[in-house]
C-alpha cells in the first residue's frame, strides 16, 4: 500500500501532465491559426508542429506505461535544435551553426546508444 506523499506526488505529477497536455494542443491550435493568417506554412512551422506532436506523444506514452522512454526528450530536444538553426537563418555564425549541429550529433548518438545498449539478463 502507498503512503499519503506518494499518492500526493502521483496525483501532482498526472495534474501536471494533463495542464502540459491541455496546453499543448492550445498551443498548436494557435500555431495552426497562425499559419493560416499567414497564408504561408514555413519549415520552422512545421518543426514546432512536430514538437507539439512529440510533447503529446511523451505524455501519451506516461500515461500508457507509467514512465517516459528517454528517448522522446532526446527527440525533442534534435527537433528543437533543428528549429533553432533555421530560425537563426543566415545571420548565424558559422561556429554556432557547428555547435549546435555538433549538439544534434551528440543527442542522435545518445539515441543510438540507448537503443542498442544491452539488456540486462533476467534469471
Amino acid at each position: 500500500m502507498q503512503n499519503i506523499g506518494t499518492l500526493i506526488i502521483e496525483f501532482f505529477e498526472k495534474s501536471l501532465l494533463t495542464i502540459v497536455a491541455l496546453l499543448t494542443i492550445i498551443a498548436t491550435f494557435q500555431e495552426l491559426l497562425a499559419i493560416f493568417d499567414a497564408r504561408k506554412v514555413q519549415l520552422a512551422d512545421l518543426l514546432l508542429l512536430f514538437l507539439y506532436t512529440e510533447v503529446l506523444g511523451m505524455v501519451g506514452a506516461f500515461y500508457k506505461s507509467k514512465k517516459i522512454p528517454i528517448t522522446l526528450p532526446l527527440f525533442i530536444a534534435m527537433t528543437a535544435l533543428a528549429r533553432l538553426i533555421i530560425l537563426q537563418g543566415k545571420e548565424m555564425e558559422a561556429i554556432t551553426l557547428l555547435y549546435e549541429a555538433g549538439a544534434i550529433l551528440i543527442l542522435a548518438l545518445a539515441c543510438l546508444a540507448i537503443r542498442f545498449r544491452p539488456t540486462p539478463v533476467q534469471e
